[in-house]
């Protein structure tokens, strides 16, 4: 009996195997720090003691974030789902799915890629009758209207194409980029398919070139008419418009198949009126919806993020329906996984072992994060519904079969144009209590944490194949400043009243509580990791040691902690399918990350609660052009622009380059190798800051192309560093 029920689920958990080994690393590195912090205590150095105390705490900060790391590594969980149950047990009785896709920007986000991203979304393998495709467009940009009315079009054949040839990925661009070995036996389609993608791809391209649609094209739909009242992008009425009805008997592909629900909408915008950037945008979204075709669950994608697997929206519906684990389910996150990095990853933008690792074990822990892009939700969890027992298992049979509205598109398109208004939110819950969150540069992190605070419990999904497929920055700086973003966020919330120690407590459970401080001390992290990369280093100019003699039985706690660390990072680096070369330059972004984006983070999250800057959104650009790519994909590290950023990397460059020789001149000067006994542990530190900062050097002296580091950077890192060194020395 027991059997039969297990068999009876859509979805099992297991947990990871092999964690022995991280066990007795855990373990290892609890006995070397705490021998560390004896030799501190045991050898306090009074006449140092600014910069002994200043190593102690820096070392004691790292044992905590250390510890952190193990908590929610300890238990990775990973979940596994059985669609073909999924079919036999509901056939055709599933619920709505209402899929947004947010895009702001046509320039830095251009109408082509977007139309990649919903052509995918409604070419799932799933009943196109109970699909719905919302693409919210805070550009307010005709083109992307444009370009979604080609894509209305361009449907027609493309959904035949996918669910006759079981085409993967979804998305034109990426399937044309990588025809499938077998397309030898429907080539004639392939071909006309491709053809006519082309078509569409050019037409669409030359109208984002030129800035404008012709006349004779906005004849062809009344949408065009609402531009002849457009101010500007920030000054405008909210445009609506349903391209595709679902409804409508005639809305079908060329085999008589019907095509899903297709709205284009761009909210209401005035210049008077906060519009809480991405939050504002899903909010009105949500409305919107209800009202058109209320789907049980919303799917949240973000412009350049791809479906690239059909099948994932019944993968999430696995744990959403099953009957006995499914109660408490709020939403399913899967990972970001990105097409365009290179083999070695120079930006280490795929996070890897976060994602494959950290993020499984916070899910152990109580719940997957919600990162603002590839999630399934509840509607009603969105809406701020608190979980109880008494409502806990919806019937899936009225979900599947929801009454649709009656009215027409026309009458639908104006009522709903009030719902995204500027004042339908005045006096209300919506980005406090109901929505996603406002006020917060992270408000899908936060939006996840209070779902999970009002009794809800998340899953974190990551199939074999990936489900979603984005752009990854293509720069050192985008990704530098894309990171600042998600840290100051973090310690947004761990600064407000939604601390997790605090609004949490008695909650969540206190592992996750420790799991999202993690990354609200990401930009803490910055103060120990500046002290140890830097002051050892001008220590050493001065003759001031601060580690034990290589001599000493006391430099093993240090030599272990460090290379202990560094093997084990590399080994599980490689086992979620890295490179050697690819975690070295994940370790370098780390350190690049820790001294910039995590700084600049903290910075501004003091000059906020100061009242001297506000929170801004700031869009990473997802085209690069032509000669940054080409360096993009030889893994040549790209600087090219002046930033405050790039002035702190090449200046602690430089000092530990300029403390490097020095130390060197010291060793070779000694005749005795006392100085090399005393010195050596901070020479190798020095060393291995030098060896990170190789590209950085190369941009600094030795590369004559347009992303080089700016010669202004150059002259005042310059001057930084010697000045530093100079004070040190003497």
């Amino acid at each position: 009996m027991m059997m039969e029920k297990r068999d009876d689920h859509l979805f099992e958990t297991k947990s990871a195997k092999g964690r022995s080994l991280f066990h007795l690393y855990g373990v290892s590195m609890f006995v070397s720090t705490c021998m560390i912090f004896v030799y501190r205590v045991s050898y306090f150095e009074e006449r140092y003691w600014v910069y002994w105390m200043g190593l102690f705490l820096s070392e004691i900060w790292f044992t905590w974030y250390f510890f952190l790391i193990f908590v929610i590594r300890w238990n990775p969980i990973y979940r596994y789902t059985f669609k073909h149950k999924l079919s036999l047990r509901y056939g055709e009785d599933l619920p709505g799915i209402d899929i947004f896709v947010c895009t702001a920007d046509p320039v830095i986000e251009p109408p082509i890629m977007v139309m990649n991203t919903v052509l995918s979304m409604m070419a799932y393998n799933y009943p196109t009758q109970k699909l719905s495709v919302y693409l919210s467009d805070d550009g307010g940009s005709d083109l992307t209207f444009y370009a979604m009315l080609e894509a209305s079009k361009f449907a027609k054949i493309w959904l035949p194409f996918c669910r006759k040839f079981k085409v993967e990925p979804r998305s034109p661009q990426a399937y044309f980029h990588t025809p499938p070995l077998d397309r030898h036996h429907h080539h004639h389609q392939w071909q006309s398919i491709k053809k006519s993608y082309e078509e569409m791809k050019h037409r669409i391209e030359t109208a984002t070139e030129l800035g404008q649609i012709s006349e004779e094209i906005r004849r062809e739909h009344k949408g065009f008419h609402e531009w002849d009242s457009v101010s500007s992008r920030r000054d405008h009425q909210t445009i609506l418009q349903i391209l595709i009805d679902g409804r409508d008997c005639e809305a079908v592909d060329i085999e008589g198949q019907p095509l899903p629900t297709l709205v284009y909408l761009a909210r209401e915008k005035r210049p008077q009126f906060r519009h809480n950037f991405k939050a504002g945008a899903m909010n009105a979204l949500i409305r919107v919806s209800s009202r058109i075709s209320n789907g049980y669950i919303i799917l949240n994608v973000d412009c350049d993020m791809y479906s690239n697997n059909s099948d994932a929206v019944r993968d999430a519906l696995c744990f959403f329906m099953d009957e006995e684990q499914s109660h408490n389910v709020a939403y399913v996150q899967y990972p970001q996984s990105f097409c365009n990095p290179t083999k070695n990853d120079i930006y280490g933008n795929n996070l890897s072992v976060v994602q494959e690792v950290e993020l499984a074990g916070l899910d152990s822990n109580g719940g997957a994060l919600y990162i603002g892009t590839g999630c399934f939700h509840r509607r009603d969890t969105l809406c701020g519904k608190k979980y109880s027992q008494e409502c806990n298992k919806p019937d899936w049979k009225s979900c599947a079969n929801d009454t649709k509205i009656e009215e027409s598109r026309e009458v639908l398109e104006d009522t709903c144009k009030i719902l995204a208004s500027c004042t339908y939110e005045e006096n209300t819950l919506w980005g406090k209590e109901m929505g996603l969150m406002y006020g917060c540069l992270v408000e899908d992190i936060i939006t996840g944490y209070r779902i999970q605070c009002r009794g809800w419990r998340s899953i974190h999904f990551n199939p074999e194949r990936k489900a979603f497929v984005g752009l990854a920055p293509t720069t050192l700086l985008q990704s530098l400043v894309q990171h600042k973003r998600w840290s100051e966020g973090h310690l947004q919330i761990f600064l407000s009243e939604y601390c997790p120690y605090l609004y949490g407590r008695k909650k969540i459970p206190l592992k996750l509580q420790l799991g999202y401080s993690l990354y609200s001390f990401w930009t803490v992290n910055c103060f120990a990791t500046l002290y140890y990369i830097s002051v050892p280093s001008l220590c050493l100019l001065r003759g001031i040691a601060l580690f034990p003699k290589i001599s000493s039985i006391w430099v093993v706690p240090f030599a272990y902690a460090f290379f202990a660390n560094r093997a084990y990072s590399l080994g599980e680096f490689l086992w979620v399918g890295g490179t050697i070369k690819g975690w070295w330059h994940d370790q370098r972004m780390w350190v690049f990350k820790r001294t910039t984006s995590y700084l600049f983070g903290f910075t501004d999250n003091i000059l906020r609660l100061l009242g001297f800057s506000k929170s801004a959104f700031v869009i990473t650009a997802k085209v690069a052009e032509e000669d940054v790519s080409r360096r993009f994909e030889q893994e040549v590290m790209e600087f090219g622009v002046s930033s405050p950023m790039f002035t702190v990397l090449a200046t602690l460059a430089l000092l530990n380059l300029f403390s490097f020789i020095g130390g060197l001149k010291r060793v070779v000067l000694d005749m005795q190798n006392e100085v090399l006994d005393l010195f050596a542990a901070q020479i190798i530190l020095c060393g291995l800051v030098v060896l990170i900062n190789l590209p950085v050097y190369q941009g600094l002296f030795f590369r004559n192309d347009l992303g080089k580091m700016p010669s202004s950077v150059t002259y005042r890192s310059i001057v930084f560093a010697l000045l530093a060194c100079t004070i040190a020395a003497y």
